[in-house]
């Protein structure tokens, strides 16, 4: 017994001397509610998210104990360098969205709020209800373009005649990406493997996956993605129709990631390559591009860098004919 209270007063005598080393205190100052933002949404942000992304931290006793405090400084630094909900009102409405637009799809993947924050913060977890409160508001902020009949049977017969015109070149009359990858051609033949709406900038998209993509999603093996996977990204713009429906209009750009782990080790693993409009323009002036696609899909590095969750295609194969 003498020596397990030794034991016990020596670890308390330590912890006691650690609290003497104390990292230095994030700033704290109250946050207002964020305008043009609903009182419900609000309340959730607060809840769930304020500690870490905006001026106005809520510090437990056990936040302050060394070296509690040092892992709860550092989300709070990275919290805010990544989104501060303080700084709101000076975002473009355009920057919102994305952010709102990230920042509901990583609580949707459970990525936040952080696990690890959770365990000690389980009031911070959101509900379903509050998720689907979140998501509703997300939606409303769609920026879809409203169009009449008359232009919307322009736009797909415009459409239609880009796809006979395009889609069936050889990649060797449209010019490659400024690092060399040439375009795929053949992609539409490919299987959808999910499509997507970014109510951010008022686009559909359409994602592609080749043979050995879609045999990683049967085996459930995409993270990592196998070498030889290859993804295609359509976009159009949204149009919203008279019906509360969305249809595709004028044609935006299609994007490549090309998965081989040894030839584009300086790039994460993935070639990346984006052609844009009915030209097929490749984008980027010079191979240096990569490092924008890389640093837009850091949010999602521990899912191998891949936004796309794949349909279940054992029980739904969808293919574009």
């Amino acid at each position: 017994m003498k020596k397990i209270r030794f034991v016990l007063l020596s670890i308390a005598v330590i912890i006691a001397l650690m609290q003497l080393i104390r990292p230095k205190q994030p700033s704290n100052t109250p946050s207002s509610d964020l305008p043009g933002i609903p009182q419900e949404v609000n309340a959730i942000l607060r809840s769930s998210c304020f500690d870490c992304h905006s001026s106005q931290t809520n510090l437990r006793w056990y936040d302050q104990l060394t070296p509690v405090n040092y892992l709860v400084n550092d989300h709070i630094i990275r919290g805010r360098k990544a989104l501060d909900f303080s700084n709101w009102g000076q975002l473009p409405p355009a920057v919102q969205n994305t952010k709102l637009y990230y920042s509901l799809n990583k609580i949707l993947w459970g990525q936040m709020p952080l696990p690890s924050y959770l365990l000690v913060h389980p009031q911070a977890a959101l509900s379903e209800k509050e998720i689907r409160t979140l998501k509703d508001f997300v939606r409303s902020r769609r920026a879809a373009i409203g169009i009449d009949t008359i232009k919307t049977d322009k736009i797909k017969q415009q459409f239609a005649d880009f796809v006979q015109q395009k889609m069936g070149q050889s990649n060797q009359t449209i010019l490659p990406a400024p690092n060399g990858i040439r375009y795929i051609s053949d992609y539409r033949n490919w299987t959808i493997i999910s499509i997507t709406d970014r109510f951010d900038n008022g686009t559909l998209r359409m994602i592609y996956g080749n043979d050995i993509a879609i045999k990683a999603i049967q085996e459930r093996q995409t993270n990592p993605w196998p070498d030889g996977t290859i993804l295609a990204k359509a976009a159009w713009k949204q149009i919203a129709n008279a019906d509360g429906s969305l249809s595709t209009g004028d044609f935006v750009q299609v994007e490549f990631m090309i998965k081989d782990a040894k030839q584009y080790t300086a790039t994460s693993g993935w070639g990346w390559a984006r052609w844009r409009g009915n030209d097929l323009k490749p984008y980027g002036g010079t191979a240096l591009f990569t490092a924008e696609c890389i640093a837009c899909h850091q949010p999602v590095k521990g899912n191998d860098l891949v936004f796309t969750r794949p349909l279940d295609l054992k029980k739904l194969t969808v293919r574009n004919h």
